[in-house]
């Protein structure tokens, strides 16, 4: 026996075997080990390849995914082999008689963790441990790549949700400003907090999905209207405006603007975790003469400017989503 390679056998298939259980089952755990250090570094290759184009970015999920999942079954598969490979008589060939070499271990594992084999290989004539050996590898491969499906299945539904979220913030305004004057109605904003309720939810949701599925970072949408990186910061700097621009008295219920800060602290401390860190820029301020020119009320300039200076972290970390999504503050003209 070689021992060297049962080792690099043993220390690929438990690598593998540990980082899709960490990833796929272990909801508060994130990527693992492996596939968190993978992603970051296909995100970054393809951003820098790409010049940051929207068009070649919006490929960068779904290959961050295939990718993964190749890993996945990689790691598990030329671990098997290392591990076959260790005993020179653990695989015999049944047309030959003789030993299995390299690429009859490799093409023996392949078909026995998809399959149950095509009778071309066998293992060793009452070698009980290849034997058992094989039926651990037949039932890894059908395991994990069942595994691997369902996940899949999950982040594309948990994509779903994040531009669905982006498109109804940006469908009320490109910029906070919008956001705004979009539930004045001329007098108050009545029938807004129905709006900020939803949305604040829904913000709560994506927040434990992105810690969840740590992929969902890197989808990224063609399109501004449709990118969260967008949506938040827009979401987020109108509840600014809401708490530090806008009269008390006309303001939307204080305990529902709250509500929907406190899920988008949600969200961003999720990223912070894994993906995002703040700018040391400090991004451009709401301009209040666009509140003004519908007649929305608001507070003075140096009012809103000592209140939004008190905001300066958070609004470095939304500009730090922004950035590391590949888009500009503030993300959408009027």
């Amino acid at each position: 026996m070689n021992p060297l390679y049962l080792a690099v056998g043993v220390a690929l298939l438990g690598g593998g075997i540990v980082d899709i259980l960490w990833t796929t089952l272990w909801v508060d755990g994130g990527s693992g080990p492996i596939a968190g250090r993978f992603t970051t570094g296909i995100w970054r290759g393809l951003r820098a390849v790409t010049r940051d184009h929207d068009r070649a970015l919006s490929l960068a999920g779904p290959i961050t995914l295939a990718l993964t999942l190749a890993l996945w079954i990689g790691l598990i598969w030329v671990g098997w082999t290392f591990i076959f490979a260790s005993y020179p008589t653990a695989l015999i060939d049944t047309r030959t008689g003789g030993t299995a070499d390299w690429w009859g271990r490799f093409y023996y594992v392949a078909y026995t963790m998809f399959t149950d084999g095509n009778g071309d290989y066998t293992p060793l004539y009452g070698g009980d441990v290849w034997e058992v050996a094989s039926a651990f590898t037949t039932a890894s491969g059908m395991a994990f790549v069942t595994l691997g499906v369902s996940y899949v299945l999950t982040v594309l539904g948990a994509v779903s949700d994040k531009r669905s979220f982006a498109t109804t913030v940006t469908g009320l305004g490109g910029r906070s400003e919008a956001f705004v004057r979009a539930g004045w109605n001329g007098q108050d904003f009545d029938g807004l907090e129905r709006t900020l309720e939803t949305l604040g939810s829904e913000l709560s949701t994506l927040a434990e999905q992105h810690k969840s599925y740590p992929i969902l970072h890197y989808y990224h949408s063609e399109k501004g209207e449709r990118a969260s990186a967008v949506a938040v910061p827009i979401f987020d700097e109108s509840l600014t405006l809401f708490r530090c621009a806008i009269p008390d008295d006309a303001s939307p219920d204080p305990a529902v603007v709250e509500s929907a800060r406190s899920s988008v602290e949600s969200y961003l401390e999720t990223l912070d975790q894994s993906f995002i860190e703040p700018e040391p820029a400090v991004p451009r301020s709401p301009n209040l003469e666009r509140l003004r020119a519908d007649d929305i009320p608001t507070v003075s300039d140096p009012a809103f400017a000592d209140s939004i200076a008190e905001l300066t972290d958070r609004r470095r970390r939304l500009l730090g989503v922004v950035e590391a999504d590949a888009w500009e503050w503030p993300p959408l003209e009027e």
